[in-house]
């Protein structure tokens, strides 16, 4: 399949290292190579190049002039509703939920251990007396089959 995501101008991206860990950012203009000039006004991180290897290419573009500045990007970034766009994403939701559980404390974890062991015993029961009664009906249609012949 070929590639969907290329660096580009109007291309978001998150930023997955440095300073601005964890943010929205959208591509301005290639530098070279290695290296873009970045903006993200909406979260808060200034214009500035950054390393590509520091970045993650969303799906998401939005289209504003050649290098435009910062008061454009931003227009361009509400009018496409990308921050709206982006919590809608599994990815995002991947990411909310990491965070959540970097941040739960040792109390929380233990509730939550106990939470599943429960849960997993309703489960197991539950496929049990399912299993169960299937087997019973099999054992009754089978013990018919063989009082016709």
């Amino acid at each position: 399949m070929p590639f969907q995501r290329f660096v580009e101008s109007g291309r978001v991206a998150y930023v997955c290292d440095g300073p601005h860990q964890g943010k929205l950012i959208t591509i301005v203009d290639v530098i070279d190579q290695n290296r873009v000039l970045v903006d993200g006004p909406a979260s808060n991180v200034p214009r500035g190049e950054m390393r590509l290897n520091q970045l993650h290419l969303t799906k998401f573009r939005i289209r504003f002039p050649y290098t435009g500045s910062t008061r454009v990007v931003r227009k361009a970034w509400e009018t496409a509703n990308i921050s709206e766009l982006w919590k809608q994403t599994m990815w995002a939701r991947k990411v909310e939920a990491k965070k959540k559980r970097m941040e739960l404390s040792d109390f929380d974890r233990f509730k939550l251990r106990k939470a599943r062991q429960m849960r997993n015993k309703f489960r197991t029961d539950v496929f049990y007396r399912l299993k169960k009664k299937v087997n019973k009906k099999k054992k009754s249609a089978g013990g018919k089959k063989k009082e016709k012949k």
